[in-house]
């Protein structure tokens, strides 16, 4: 039993200042015995705090310690943490990538069009477009009726299964979407390829950021998986991801505006569900209240 607890201890992130802590804790309950503090009274107050916050007695003067965990640490704690906790230090070694790239980058001029990578990456996508507008039409036309399928789905949830908690997050998306597109207006990308068949239906202006087909995708596709509806959620990722590329190739969006339309659809779902989770939990209140009265 020792042997197993010790290897589970050993998967922690805060493993490396076991033998630090061990140590310097013996230290304090010397010390501590050495120099009883009264119990009672502010000092005694603050002992107490210090002793169930785990510190190795130091603290601040405000009941708060500081333990620098790292600075007891080994070779074999470093290749613990690279071993057991490897996706934390690859997004610590893409922040210093990117601050590195981020302050020698040079930066657009205004009078140049935005950089994006998406654009770079769809570039013979685009040219295929640009030469056969026919294709353009017919994949204007099936991302209209996928965008239909989304609407649908949707509001089926509500008005048939009763339930709003999909209907709920689009309110909130759009209407962010809609605050925010307003708000920094982004001109629209050189080369777009409109289409007649596209969804808004005569190429009519839109907002850029964020992207509310992909968004209402991730929208739909989080529903069905709650209702265990597998086939269809990824269906619809795979169908998402086809739009992303095709909007990307017409330049009806930014690469920017397609990310944040991802995370958006997960964070209005959450925050659908928190407000569901909210009246729920009012409406139980005023039952109980109406009961007893």
């Amino acid at each position: 039993m020792a042997a197993a607890a010790t290897s589970t201890s050993t998967t922690q992130l805060s493993a490396p200042y076991r033998r630090s802590s061990t140590l310097q804790n013996s230290n304090y309950n010397k010390n501590n015995n050495s120099n009883k503090v009264p119990s009672n009274g502010v000092n005694g107050d603050r002992q107490v705090m210090v002793s169930k916050r785990g510190c190795n007695g130091v603290d601040n003067g405000g009941g708060f310690c500081w333990k620098a965990s790292f600075m007891y640490w080994t070779l074999e704690d470093v290749a613990h943490v690279a071993r057991h906790h490897w996706i934390l230090c690859l997004f610590a070694v893409g922040l210093l990538f990117f601050m590195a790239v981020e302050y020698t980058l040079r930066m657009v001029p205004a009078s140049s069009p935005p950089f994006d990578l998406g654009f770079v990456a769809t570039r013979c996508l685009h040219r295929l477009l640009e030469s056969w507008p026919e294709l353009n039409t017919l994949l204007a036309a099936l991302n209209t009726v996928f965008v239909g399928m989304q609407t649908t789905y949707i509001v089926w949830a509500w008005l048939i299964e009763g339930r709003p908690r999909a209907t709920i997050s689009a309110l909130f998306m759009f209407t962010c979407r809609g605050i925010l597109g307003y708000s920094t207006q982004l001109p629209l990308p050189q080369g777009f390829l409109g289409s007649g068949a596209d969804f808004p239906v005569g190429n009519v202006s839109f907002f850029l950021f964020f992207s509310g087909h992909v968004a209402g995708s991730v929208i739909a596709s989080l529903d069905m998986r709650r209702m265990q509806r597998w086939e269809m959620a990824w269906l619809f990722d795979v169908l998402n991801v086809f739009q992303a590329i095709r909007l990307l190739g017409t330049r009806g969006h930014y690469t920017i505006d397609l990310a944040v339309g991802f995370g958006a659809g997960y964070l209005f779902d959450s925050l659908a569900g928190k407000y569901e989770e909210s009246k729920r939990r009012t409406s139980l209140l005023l039952h109980k209240e109406a009961s007893l009265t």
